[in-house]
């Protein structure tokens, strides 16, 4: 079986990205890398710092690093990712207004097979210590996409709620994997 392929779900906050990593986990018996900011923030009970932004885009990259090698020693066609180092970069520019981390989190995002980006249309929920609010999801999903654009990375724009969500996903991915 061939190498295990990178399945980005990118977009802004309380976008259904947990979920839907599960999800297609799930369906394509592969595993998920689980955001790390969220853990990050839990354990620290507080965002991160300018300074920690560095860290957090090069641990998500070390948690997908191991989530290939386990995929391929297991022949798992996929390697969910649930966010990606391009998130941290975004977010970064978007809170801080600094742009330094964009040339890494491009280089770490060339390896994706695909991009699901996350379309804003599911209700805002708060969860946590990373909500900025429903205001800033256009502007975030703006970011991003400019950034796939302009690179001339894959990706396809994911919307629907709930299993429609998935199941559009799941298209995107079939044919991906000529399923």
């Amino acid at each position: 079986m061939s190498a295990p392929k990178l399945i980005a779900i990118v977009g802004a906050e309380s976008t259904g990205k947990t979920s839907l990593a599960r999800a297609l986990a799930q369906e394509f018996h592969s595993p998920w890398v689980p955001e790390y900011l969220r853990r990050f923030c839990e354990e620290r009970g507080r965002t991160p710092y300018v300074h920690e932004q560095a860290l957090i885009l090069e641990t998500q990259r070390i948690h997908e690093d191991v989530a290939i090698r386990d995929a391929a020693a297991t022949d798992a066609p996929l390697v969910i990712c649930d966010t990606a180092p391009l998130m941290t970069a975004v977010y970064s520019e978007f809170i801080f207004g600094d742009v330094a981390l964009y040339r890494r989190a491009i280089e770490c995002h060339r390896r994706y097979a695909h991009t699901l980006l996350l379309s804003n249309d599911l209700l805002w929920v708060e969860d946590g210590f990373q909500r900025d609010g429903p205001q800033v999801r256009a502007r975030v999903f703006d970011l991003i996409e400019a950034n796939l654009e302009s690179e001339g990375l894959s990706y396809s724009v994911i919307d629907g709620d709930g299993h429609t969500r998935t199941l559009n996903a799941m298209h995107v991915i079939d044919k991906l994997l000529n399923r």
